[in-house]
Parts: structure tokens; C-alpha cells; sequence
């Protein structure tokens, strides 16, 4: 019972590998050459960072404690400093453990034969709410409450939808919870809560990075006050965007397809894989036919702010700031129509800009309507024609 329990707590602490690493840097030096003192403490400061990665799981381990008061004499004997570059864990192969693109570099040099890059897929959800999922499939849901967009092995990402306008099925983002998952010696697990008006440049713990404060592994960077933050988790090659538009959030995700798919069968509903249920779908195949728009009529004399937009207006509005008429356009006139707010405008623009950023492929960037994926005519037209019966309706009732 005994063994058993020290196996496992020194399968879990790790300080052995820390050990066997400073061991391999180091036993090539010769202390004669001029540049000994400079390899070697480079070396310490590796050693260091990797006991520091190991503290908490090693709490309680004496080989872990002999080893942190072994490194503080050497770097004392040394005069190292604490801070400045370490060594290569490997120094054969030059590769980062905790950056994706240096796992895949490696797997190369290891198998000794051609392996293809990794594959990178998109996902972004905008207004309300419009989702690109993974496959570059384009829906328009209801999804009021909370729902997972992607749950695996790596990364949990949930939204709250609450809904626009009164008496409409249409929903928009008020809040998004993020988990990125514990990985290795990279990072710890991080949570990231975002609400509308409070969109901050931290972890919930207060911390911006996960990782030593030399790889910074996982990374929030704020690009706007508030209004505009990244997330970059280099460890699992993934990006995320967040924004606040108006009163509600945007999100846009790329992340390595092996990790996408890396989930068990229980976590199947995520929005982001396999798109929206059946049932909380208001488009018709990713077209936007309009027929909640009745749902909108008033119920009463009182006017409602999306009666300040007419079709007319609402193309023209969308029409400066998307010359294009793909999906995304067609999403800003529905959500101009539904809302009569004009963030969704930006919103729409800012998703676009976005999946220009992330997405990997040039040629998915514009998603039309007509399935032939040409000028956005077609059934797009029958868009306007469903829009311009419902504006008849709208002032016929007014």
C-alpha cells in the first residue's frame, strides 16, 4: 500500500523527468570552454521552471524539495541570475512542448516520414444568433439559455442567449464561459467568464497567461478596453476572439481539427460540431425566408424600435459596411429588420473581419445563399421577396 501510494506521487510530480533534463543538458559541457558558465546556466534556469511547473503536485515530495535547494546553491556558485534564457529541454530538436505547431514538427522529425500539416477549422457565432460551425455550415437559431458550443478533451466554450425583442424567437449572446483544460506541464486549468458590459483582460483568478512567465502558453491579450479581447492557447494551437458589440457578444474560435474531434460520445452537443437541434432552427437550410417576422407584429398601437428600419434602409445600412452580399449581409438586414439595432451591423461586419483572420482557407470565407455559391442571387432573392411581404404586412397592420 505504501509503494503504491509513493508510485503515484511520483508519477504525478514528474521532478525525476526535471532532473533527467538538466542531466542531458549538461553532461556535454566541458568547464573549461569560455562559454561553460553561460550554457550551464541556462540549463539551472530550464531546471528551475520545470521544478516551479511541478511545485504543486510535488508538495510534500523530498527529492522535489532536495532539488529546488540543489539549483539555488548552484546559482549561487554560478552567480546566475533568475531571469533570462534557458535551455532546450531537447537540445536535438529545437521545439517548444507547450506550441501545437512544435508537436506536430516534431511528430515529423520522429517518424522519419512526410506528414501533412495540421488541419485548422473555424467556428463564430454573431447577432442573433447566427453560427458557423466547424464545417462551414451557416445556421440561424434560437437557442435560448445556455449551450455548449465546443466540449472536448482540451476546451470547453458555453453561451447564454436571451431574447431581443419581445414576442421573437431571436436570441443574441449576453454571456460566454471558456474552460481551457489542464494540460501537461503547460498550463493549469483556466476559466474566462465574459457578461455584457464586463468583458475583461483576465482569467476569473485574476491572472492573464497560464504556463511559466517564459512560454506564456495561454495568453489573453486586450485589443480594445472592454469592447475587444484574444485568447491565444499556443498549447493546443487554438485563437479566440471575444467582442461586445451593442448589448450583446460575439465569439470566433480556429482550432486543429485532431483536437476539435478529440471529445467522448456524451459530449455530442456542441454547436460548433454539429450545428443547432432541429427544433431551435429559424433559418431553412441557412437561408433566412423571415417568416418569424410575423411572430413580430404588434400586439398593440405601440411602435417597437425594429419599425425605424424598412427593407430599403436596412439593405442600404448593411450596404456600407458589407459590399458583398453573402450570408453575413443577408444577416445584418434579418437582424437590422428583427432589432432595429444598428450594433448588429457591426456586429455582422466585425464576424466577417474576423472569419478573415482565423479561417484557413481564403476561398470559404463568403458563404452565399444559392447553393451554387454564386452572387448571393437565386434563393437569396426569394430573401428579399419573404422580407418585402412581411414590410407590406408590417404596414398594412400599422
Amino acid at each position: 500500500v505504501l509503494c503504491a501510494g509513493d508510485c503515484q506521487l511520483q508519477t504525478s510530480c514528474r521532478i525525476q523527468k526535471c532532473t533527467t533534463n538538466f542531466v542531458s543538458l549538461t553532461s556535454h559541457l566541458n568547464s573549461a570552454l569560455e562559454d561553460f558558465d553561460l550554457e550551464f546556466c541556462k540549463a539551472l534556469r530550464a531546471y528551475s521552471a520545470c521544478t516551479y511547473r511541478n511545485s504543486k503536485v510535488c508538495r510534500g515530495n523530498l527529492v522535489y524539495h532536495s532539488a529546488v535547494l540543489g539549483i539555488s546553491d548552484l546559482m549561487s556558485q554560478r552567480n546566475c541570475s533568475k531571469d533570462g534564457p534557458t535551455s532546450s529541454t531537447n537540445p536535438e530538436l529545437s521545439h517548444d512542448p507547450c506550441n501545437y505547431s512544435g508537436h506536430t514538427e516534431a511528430k515529423k522529425h520522429q517518424g522519419g516520414e512526410k506528414t501533412l500539416p495540421p488541419t485548422y477549422l473555424f467556428c463564430g457565432l454573431f447577432g442573433d444568433p447566427h453560427l458557423r460551425t466547424f464545417k462551414d455550415r451557416f445556421q440561424t437559431c434560437k437557442v435560448e439559455g445556455a449551450w455548449p458550443l465546443i466540449d472536448n478533451n482540451y476546451l470547453t466554450v458555453q453561451v447564454t442567449n436571451v431574447p431581443v425583442v419581445p414576442g421573437s424567437s431571436a436570441t443574441a449572446t449576453n454571456k460566454i464561459t471558456i474552460i481551457f483544460k489542464s494540460y501537461q506541464d503547460c498550463t493549469d486549468q483556466k476559466v474566462y467568464q465574459a457578461v455584457t458590459d464586463d468583458l475583461p483582460a483576465a482569467f476569473v483568478d485574476g491572472t492573464t497567461s497560464g504556463g511559466d512567465g517564459n512560454t506564456k502558453s495561454l495568453q489573453i491579450v486586450e485589443k480594445v478596453s472592454g469592447k475587444y479581447v484574444e485568447m491565444h492557447a499556443r498549447y493546443i494551437g487554438t485563437t479566440v476572439y471575444i467582442r461586445q458589440l451593442g448589448h450583446y457578444l460575439t465569439l470566433a474560435i480556429r482550432m486543429p481539427q485532431e483536437l476539435v474531434m478529440a471529445y467522448e460520445e456524451s459530449q455530442d452537443l456542441q454547436l460548433c460540431v454539429n450545428g443547432c437541434p432541429s427544433s431551435e432552427r429559424i433559418d431553412d437550410s441557412g437561408h433566412l425566408p423571415l417568416p418569424v417576422m410575423g411572430q413580430l407584429l404588434p400586439q398593440s398601437g405601440a411602435a417597437h424600435p425594429w419599425s425605424v428600419y424598412t427593407l430599403e434602409t436596412a439593405t442600404s445600412k448593411c450596404h456600407e459596411k458589407m459590399l458583398v452580399k453573402d450570408i453575413y449581409f443577408y444577416s445584418c438586414v434579418f437582424d437590422l429588420l428583427t432589432t432595429g439595432d444598428a450594433n448588429f451591423t457591426a456586429a455582422a461586419h466585425s464576424a466577417l473581419q474576423d472569419v478573415e483572420a482565423l479561417h484557413p482557407r481564403k476561398e470559404h470565407w463568403h458563404i452565399f445563399p444559392s447553393s451554387g455559391g454564386g452572387g448571393g442571387l437565386g434563393k437569396g432573392s426569394k430573401f428579399f421577396v419573404g422580407i418585402g411581404l412581411v414590410c407590406f404586412i408590417l404596414v398594412a397592420f400599422l
